[in-house]
């Protein structure tokens, strides 16, 4: 694995733009940095500012314009940059579909368990040299998701504080049988692309980790035929969501995440051979 030689800019926090969240706009005093890695380029300039008083870093997954599909973003580079920037927190965000009638298009869902119906990503850190078995028992930040379903409510929104986010390979969506075999075998809540293997990297990196997962509609199984103008439509509200979400999240993360709260930051103390 790597090493993180410090990075000229520094931030606490990390916001991961997922569809929907692409410019680092609720931030001010923004500065961009391009970050190098060993794994090569993240998925795009890194901008950096200040919300609510806190240095945050902003990367937008599929980079800015939406031109980099689920499948071929660099996961690796990606966390590996914002190690190097000194980040602690990361918060994804990132456009679900809904497995469940009551886990309707506008809600939110801070997830607590994930799985992995990905099949060509890298998805360590450790290839070799070293070899690391990192626990993904608890996948998330307990802290983290703590705060976000915390902030969420605070702003009225209807949130859901545990979910299993499964995640496909994409980028094409799935079957009626496959979205069924989620559902009634499974027993997933939500569906996606980009969580895995970004969950599993920031773990291995150390960094307290959670999902803002919003619904922008059901998914297949529902048989519930939707235009892009009702997508577009809820994708946009959510954005807004997620910023009034982050706005009011920021202040209440501490400097450093607390004991006992998350394994996260000490993933591998017990993963290394």
């Amino acid at each position: 694995m790597a090493s993180f030689p410090p990075s000229p800019l520094r931030a606490d926090i990390a916001i991961i733009g997922g569809s929907g969240l692409y410019d680092p706009e609720m931030l001010s005093d923004v500065k961009e940095i391009k970050v190098y890695t060993p794994y090569g380029e993240p998925s795009d300039y890194i901008s950096v500012g200040v919300m609510r008083g806190r240095r945050v870093a902003f990367l937008p997954r599929h980079g800015r314009g939406h031109r980099i599909p689920p499948h071929r973003i660099n996961y690796r580079a990606n966390i590996w940059a914002l190690k190097s920037m000194g980040v602690k927190w990361v918060v994804s965000v990132s456009a679900v579909g809904s497995l469940r009638e009551d886990y309707k298009p506008g809600d939110i869902v801070v997830p607590d368990q994930f799985i992995d119906m990905t099949k060509r990503r890298d998805y360590t850190f450790f290839d070799g040299g070293v070899v690391a078995h990192v626990s993904m028992a608890e996948p998330f930040c307990s802290q983290l998701r703590e705060l976000l379903v915390e902030a969420a409510r605070e702003r009225g929104y209807r949130v859901h504080d545990r979910g299993t986010y499964v995640c496909i390979e994409g980028p094409r969506f799935s079957t009626k049988a496959e979205s069924n075999v989620w559902r009634n075998v499974f027993k997933a809540d939500i569906i996606g692309m980009t969580l895995v293997p970004e969950v599993n990297l920031a773990c291995e990196a150390q960094l307290c980790y959670a999902t803002l997962a919003l619904v922008t509609d059901y998914d297949v199984w529902a048989e519930r035929p939707v235009t892009a103008e009702e997508v577009a439509r809820v994708m946009k509200e959510n954005t807004e969501k997620a910023k009034q979400i982050l706005y009011s999240l920021i202040p209440r993360l501490p400097e450093s995440p607390e004991e006992g709260k998350c394994s996260c930051c000490r993933s591998l103390q017990t993963a290394l051979l």
